[in-house]
């Protein structure tokens, strides 16, 4: 996978320098010919000025992903399911627009004259994502235990383009979902599962969603412990996220915020920022401990605790 090299702000003295990958510095002098341009970065540390002049440039979600090409897209399933999920029937019907124009205005590939697939294209339609993205699946263990010393009864590197990574981790789920079921506490029996499918569903689409994909060959680990499940998205939090606010009502930024309407179309999740507080509430309702975070700058990992028995 070849992307833009990983960008680090260098102090230089009177300048800032902007280092990249190793191969260049560019240096912005504090001068009268900067003029206002620099006057917005003089007071700031290195990450908030690195975070500005990132957000003018193209996100990483729709960079290019060289050698990959238009070929390691999956034309059935853009024209298929994905299409049809995203569009309006009438409207798919009333333009005669290329495929190649399709793609290009779904975000797939660069344009229609540069049809290098972008990081959308490839984990939304790609054919084999993980060829060209060494992160993009999910480490599924099931451990019939406590911690990761205890024996390893299932595993998985359940891969794929997201709707397929997404359903494949859905099927380990319903599979060691335990459901019981109450007869006493009220007048009709009560089928209680171990972990609610809404909880699961939310944080698993927001490690898919919220994770590093670029320069980070880390996969999203999927464990099930015999008391608890733990989600772990490489990438911390982004934007105005931080360590300390973490989850808290009403905070929303994406670092993939595309991929976060492809996976809109495709009915994963949603992107308005309520998933964490709809995997709390369900949680409760089903009588399980709160959610917990463990929430570092370069990772989040995220704990459902099984319902009492």
């Amino acid at each position: 996978m070849l992307t833009r090299p990983p960008v680090r702000v260098v102090p230089q003295n009177d300048a800032v320098g902007v280092e990249k990958g190793g191969y260049a510095l560019l240096f912005f002098e504090f001068s009268n010919l900067m003029g206002e341009a620099m006057e917005r970065y003089s007071d700031k540390e290195p990450t908030a000025m690195l975070h500005d002049l990132e957000s003018d440039n193209v996100p990483v979600d729709l960079q290019p992903v060289y050698r990959s090409t238009i070929s390691d897209l999956s034309r059935g399933f853009f024209e298929d399911e994905y299409l049809p999920a995203a569009i309006a029937k009438e409207i798919l019907e009333a333009n005669n627009r290329s495929y190649e124009e399709r793609l290009a205005a779904c975000k797939m590939i660069i344009s229609v004259e540069d049809t290098t697939p972008t990081f959308l294209g490839l984990m939304a339609i790609g054919k084999k994502p993980r060829f060209h993205i060494g992160g993009a699946y999910i480490q599924f263990l099931r451990i019939d235990g406590l911690d990761q010393m205890a024996p390893i009864i299932d595993e998985q590197e359940i891969e794929g383009r997201i709707l397929e990574m997404y359903r494949l981790a859905e099927t380990k789920f319903k599979a060691y979902n335990k459901r019981a079921i109450d007869v006493f506490s009220g007048p009709t029996h009560v089928i209680k599962p171990d972990y609610p499918e809404t909880a699961f569903r939310q944080i698993l689409c927001n490690a898919i969603l919220h994770r590093r994909y670029d320069e980070n060959n880390t996969p999203i680990h999927f464990y099930w412990y015999n008391d608890r499940i733990e989600i772990n998205s490489p990438g911390g939090p982004f934007g105005e996220i931080t360590v300390e606010n973490f989850g808290k009502p009403g905070l929303v930024s994406y670092r993939n915020r595309n991929l976060a309407e492809a996976m809109k179309n495709l009915d994963l999740g949603q992107r308005f920022g309520f998933g964490i507080k709809w995997a709390r509430e369900t949680m409760e309702e089903n009588g399980n401990p709160p959610l917990e975070f463990n929430v570092s700058n370069s990772n989040v990992c995220c704990i459902l605790r099984k319902s009492p028995d």
